[in-house]
């Protein structure tokens, strides 16, 4: 007897061979890839592959498109976790149905990449997006991937949406490197399987396949990529102990220099600095300048400037407080 998810399949898969659609279909695979319990996984498609109809073959070949076997240079799943099994076993069961249905199926999977974009999703930077642009082989549904990164939680992928190429008119992004973006998305998907309970918009799983697939199909993937943004800030003050102060700032931002936000910069001013760094005189008297500056470069937002005005008078005495030093910095003081 079918079970729901067969039945359902074979329907939805019967509409979709009228459609014609390589990425419609790719994306209701993504969602059935979502909507699968691993558990039932090799049941599914052995009841797909007994089935034998057109309707059947689409659906295993839609699912390995968008669950192809990952390499080592784009690999998310771990070789032996559950994931890389699936993606295995739809690799295995679509074996040499292609050829069995209409061309348009051949081109699932079969995209260029055209263009990638990079930039701030919200003022503070809190969460950024990276977009990559792919059209399929016969140059027809060109479309957007956009995923939402989180800064504060670590940069992990926390939304991602499928969109007709306008959709970037409104989003005002920087235009940047396709493997460097398609490898800082793999990047965040990976770090958020490593959370446990990382809170994510309910869409993403319905798009978590695809969008991995697609930044994998990137040639020459760049995988842990830096973020230039400190490197191209040209603004430093003109003062004593400037570069040793912004140089401090720098080690703060870390890989997410994009987010700078009020409570950020009070975690700086208050927190950070006197738990962790060793500055001198200069530097802690040069860093409220050195912060504006980069404040100005970040976007010049008056809650940002006002927590600066707010803490920035508090710095040399929270620097002179050793209670306030973290252990680290304890220890580096002992050598000095």
């Amino acid at each position: 007897m079918s079970t729901s998810a067969f039945t359902k399949a074979i329907a939805q898969a019967r509409d979709l061979l009228r459609w014609h659609s390589p990425l419609r279909t790719e994306l209701w695979a993504a969602r059935l890839t979502a909507s699968l319990d691993q558990a039932l996984v090799p049941a599914f498609l052995r009841e797909l592959a007994e089935d034998g109809t057109a309707e059947a073959r689409l659906t295993l070949v839609a699912l390995a498109a968008v669950n192809p076997t990952p390499s080592p240079s784009g690999a998310v799943p771990s070789a032996g976790t559950a994931e890389a099994d699936d993606s295995e076993a739809y690799a295995r069961a679509a074996e040499g149905l292609i050829d069995t249905l209409p061309t348009w199926v051949s081109r699932m999977g079969r995209v260029t990449c055209e263009g990638a974009w990079y930039g701030k999703a919200d003022p503070y930077g809190e969460q950024v997006l990276a977009v990559l642009s792919f059209r399929y082989e016969n140059s027809k549904e060109p479309h957007i991937l956009v995923v939402g990164i989180d800064q504060p939680n670590g940069g992990i992928a926390v939304d991602a949406v499928v969109e007709e190429p306008k959709f970037l008119d409104d989003l005002h992004l920087d235009a940047a490197e396709p493997q460097v973006v398609a490898g800082r998305i793999l990047d965040a998907f990976e770090l958020g399987d490593r959370i446990m309970g990382a809170a994510v918009a309910d869409t993403l799983p319905e798009v978590r396949p695809l969008a991995i697939a697609r930044a994998r199909t990137v040639p020459g993937l760049i995988r842990g990529a830096g973020d230039d943004t400190a490197v191209r800030f040209d603004e430093l003050p003109d003062l004593p102990g400037a570069r040793e102060a912004f140089e401090k700032l720098v080690e703060f931002l870390g890989d997410r220099p994009l987010w700078w936000s009020p409570v950020r910069v009070s975690q700086f001013l208050t927190s950070w600095l006197p738990r962790e760094a060793i500055m001198s005189d200069a530097a802690i008297a040069a860093m409220p300048e050195v912060v504006r500056a980069w404040s100005r470069f970040s976007g010049d937002h008056p809650a940002v400037l006002r927590h600066i005005d707010e803490d920035a008078p508090r710095l040399p005495a929270l620097m002179a407080d050793d209670s306030l030093a973290g252990l680290a910095k304890r220890i580096a003081q002992g050598r000095l």
